[in-house]
């Protein structure tokens, strides 16, 4: 049967005023049940099955145009089980048959047999038998929105022409409806961007770890993106973008990986252009990036002022639905705000730097004005008092002190030439361990023992010696916070060969506490292992070195 014109039903035969108004009540409550609620999903569901019950179909769905408006985005249905659907595999995408054919000419359709239909394709396999058809456009504030579908009339009969009315009347409600929870989920998805851009902005102007305020952006934008990964790159030393901070459902061993400049998607982002990908698995340029096997990506710039810092990457599961206009722009000023944050932050730590090199200038100054000097007068006056004793005991004594006031002022003479010195060689892994059991030493009240096994200083790199100081921070507090430990043993061996067979470090640290209480909270641990795992390591706990196995040992390994 050919198209009904929208101009609406012939008019009434006999009976037809007595029909029609015997549905009004129904369509009214119809209507009243089609606009309640704003969730978008939940209004479209709701849509369906109250389409189906005013016009009593078996089965009902939307179609939701994409926005080139050439297919369908999302396919909503009501009366085909969940076994069923999972059997019939892959949903409409409304780019071919009858559906297609609606999606390109959005008008009311009202079918006998669609299978009869020149326009119609068939059904896939499992997919349930059905003649009758009726279809008709919903428009939301001027727009296409999709196209409302109903088969299968229960009564075995076709659909007539004031099914078509009242569905159209539904139409032109749910239309509404939509438009409402559209605006809803709009506003909702505002705010959570916006919270997730004070959190981002909070963490790095904190004044904390940078790698940890890094991590935070990188977990802000796959929660907000609704991605599988969030990952930051900021520029290589030697060119290209380095991967610094990943969020990711599981371990992808991407962490510290360089992405050359060469990669066009590289190239893309310093230049200051986004890039979004519908299929990763099938775009050349994602061969060496940190993405293949994914699906839809957007890839944005963390630009400032012209200034390009690094890069941000989202990608989807292969077969998601890929990034809508919305999405993308909330994600560009996601990532503008967190680079204006990233630039705040590098400043402040430059003007925290300036601080401290102030600080040592006027500490040396003082060092050398006050103390050398008054170092200086004391040894002359014990000179001028050893040459007027004739006691040679007296004599030898303060001789000795004199000595040792001119190794003291070659030692502060030494300080204040380091205090100086702006560009200090970096500290070894060794240094920075002991720093942290020294600092520890003061909650704890007593100083954790220590031991370094093997080469280090010069074989461990600074991405794995960066969480592994992170590492023994969070255990030496947890061992404070909970453990109540008498006694700690600290241990570095980069000895050690990891199950793969590379070679790799390892943390040990061992107490004599209460050990870990049953059904307790496990934060501490999962941060660790977290840490392990983003540079492909791993970590686990054991008995500790109390009474009878007591306390607790955290075991922290990691590659080179």
């Amino acid at each position: 049967m050919p198209p009904v014109p929208p101009s609406g039903p012939p008019p009434p035969r006999r009976g037809a005023s007595a029909e029609l108004l015997a549905r009004v009540p129904k369509l009214l409550d119809a209507m009243r049940s089609v606009g309640s609620g704003l969730e978008l999903r939940d209004t479209l569901n709701r849509i369906c099955r109250t389409a189906a019950d005013l016009a009593h179909a078996r089965y009902a769905a939307i179609g939701v145009i994409d926005a080139e408006g050439d297919g369908l985005a999302e396919f909503v249905h009501h009366g085909v089980d969940e076994a069923t659907a999972r059997r019939i595999g892959h949903l409409p995408d409304g780019r071919k048959g009858l559906l297609g054919s609606l999606v390109r000419d959005p008008g009311p359709v009202r079918l006998t047999d669609l299978t009869e239909d020149p326009r119609s394709c068939g059904f896939p396999e499992h997919h349930p038998p059905m003649r009758s058809f009726l279809g008709v456009p919903i428009h939301v504030q001027g727009e296409v929105f999709g196209n409302l579908y109903l088969t299968d009339k229960r009564a075995g009969e076709p659909f007539d022409e004031y099914d078509l009315a009242m569905v159209r009347v539904l139409a032109t409600e749910a239309g509404i409806a939509i438009g409402n929870a559209r605006l809803y989920e709009a506003a909702q998805q505002r705010e959570r961007w916006i919270d997730g851009s004070v959190a981002v902005t909070t963490a790095l102007l904190s004044g904390g770890d940078m790698d940890e305020a890094l991590q935070v952006v990188a977990e802000q934008a796959r929660r907000l993106s609704g991605a599988r990964a969030g990952i930051v790159l900021l520029p290589a030393e030697g060119g290209g973008l380095e991967i610094v901070a990943v969020a990711a459902h599981h371990p992808t061993g991407a962490l510290g990986k360089v992405i050359p400049p060469d990669n066009g998607i590289v190239a893309e982002l310093l230049a200051g252009r986004a890039v979004f990908v519908d299929d990763a698995a099938t775009d050349p340029r994602m061969e060496a990036g940190p993405v293949r096997g994914y699906g839809p990506i957007m890839l944005l710039p963390l630009c400032r002022d012209g200034r390009v810092l690094g890069g941000l990457v989202m990608p989807r599961a292969r077969g998601d639905r890929p990034f809508t206009r919305a999405e993308r722009a909330l994600g560009d000023r996601f990532a503008s705000q967190a680079a204006l944050a990233l630039m705040m932050a590098d400043a402040q730590r430059d003007r925290e730097r300036l601080a401290v090199y102030e600080d040592r200038d006027r500490i040396a100054r003082d060092l050398h004005d006050l103390v050398i000097q008054r170092l200086f007068a004391t040894g002359m006056m014990l000179e001028s008092a050893q040459r007027r004793t004739s006691v040679p005991e007296v004599r030898d004594g303060v001789g000795g002190a004199v000595d040792e006031l001119d190794v003291t002022i070659q030692e502060i003479r030494s300080a204040i030439f380091a205090l100086r010195r702006p560009d200090e060689a970096p500290e070894g892994l060794r240094t920075r361990v002991l720093r942290e059991i020294t600092m520890a030493a003061v909650p704890l009240g007593f100083t954790p023992s220590h031991r370094f096994v093997g080469p280090v200083d010069t074989a461990v790199g600074d991405l794995t010696g960066k969480n592994l100081i992170a590492a023994l921070r969070e255990t030496l507090s947890n061992a404070f916070r909970h453990a109540h430990a008498t006694r700690i043993e600290v241990v570095v061996d980069a000895t050690v060969t990891l199950a793969d067979g590379r070679p790799g470090v390892r943390l040990t640290v061992a107490d004599d506490g209460v050990g870990l209480p049953r059904g307790g909270r496990r934060s501490g641990l999962r941060n660790l292992e977290r840490r392990a795992e983003t540079v492909g390591g791993t970590s686990g706990t054991g008995p500790g070195i109390g009474a009878d196995g007591g306390g607790t040992t955290v075991l922290w390994e990691a590659p080179y």
